[in-house]
């Protein structure tokens, strides 16, 4: 089985940052003010809750990417998978879950990202594509490899 958490460092400071900063400034407003001003940093705080890591794992039936407490994932059956390999993501799809456009032949498909360019894209059995950021982009396509190849 493979299992690995991937924290998204850039995600924690760019929107956790500026969550605390927004709260702290809504706080010294005066009291009368609109429950509304902390809205921004309610918004903020609540993104970076749900994005903070992705942790992927792969077993013996499936492949599962989860963004932090598990709230928010995918579970990609190994019945369904077609291939996987290695893949660099352009830096302007960002990080997140995100519609990027085929490579190659293939089609358009999803993207769960936290950090980096690196990426595993998974060709499934019905054309689509989805990609999974990770710092190890080569241990992941491994073992879904290994996976795939076992009986």
């Amino acid at each position: 089985m493979y299992r690995h958490t991937q924290i998204g460092w850039l995600m924690l400071t760019v929107c956790g940052g500026p969550a605390v900063l927004l709260f702290g400034l809504s706080a010294l407003l005066p009291a009368e003010g609109d429950a509304l001003r902390f809205l921004p940093g309610a918004i903020l705080l609540f993104v970076t809750l749900l994005f903070p890591t992705l942790t992927v794992t792969v077993d013996e039936r499936d492949v599962q990417a989860r963004f932090g407490a598990g709230l928010i994932g995918k579970r990609i059956p190994l019945s369904g998978i077609e291939s996987c390999r290695p893949a660099l993501n352009c830096w302007w799809w960002g990080w997140g879950i995100r519609l990027c456009p085929g490579t190659g032949a293939g089609a358009p498909g999803w993207m769960y990202n936290v950090s980096g360019l690196q990426s595993v894209e998974l060709r499934l059995k019905n054309g689509a594509s989805f990609r999974i950021g990770t710092d190890e982009p080569e241990r992941l396509c491994e073992a879904i490899t290994q996976r795939l190849q076992a009986p």
